[in-house]
């Protein structure tokens, strides 16, 4: 499937059209249905991953699984931040070894800088 098939099919199961979406998300009308023969731009197909809270690549058929992965965050200024390799980055803190629990701390209060709120309590 297409980007403009797998979204018509995201939406269908929300009871809504494609151009219902286009209108909600302030993008142009027929924009979407010209991702059948082209690829999107980032930014609108952004905008409508986020509404139909699925991944970019699953819109663009990169991946059978829809879901956003849990390590990405949106700050409150809509950047993406990728915390997912973040185990590998930090092995260390003051000469000593960091343990699974130590970094998921370390993770939540980067979410917490960021303005992220919804951490999950562990």
């Amino acid at each position: 499937m297409n980007t403009y098939e797998i979204i018509k099919e995201l939406v269908k199961q929300r009871f809504m059209t494609v151009a219902q979406l286009e209108r909600t998300l302030d993008l142009s009308n027929g924009s979407i249905s010209k991702w059948a023969k082209s690829k999107p731009n980032s930014e609108p197909l952004e905008k409508v991953a986020d509404y139909l809270n699925v991944s970019t690549d699953y819109l663009l058929g990169r991946t059978d699984n829809p879901a956003i992965a849990k390590e990405t965050v949106t700050t409150a200024d809509g950047r993406i931040v990728d915390l997912s390799n973040l185990r590998e980055r930090v092995v260390l803190f003051d000469g000593k070894p960091l343990s699974d629990d130590d970094v998921d701390k370390i993770a939540q209060i980067i979410k917490l800088s960021l303005g992220v709120s919804d951490i999950e309590s562990k």
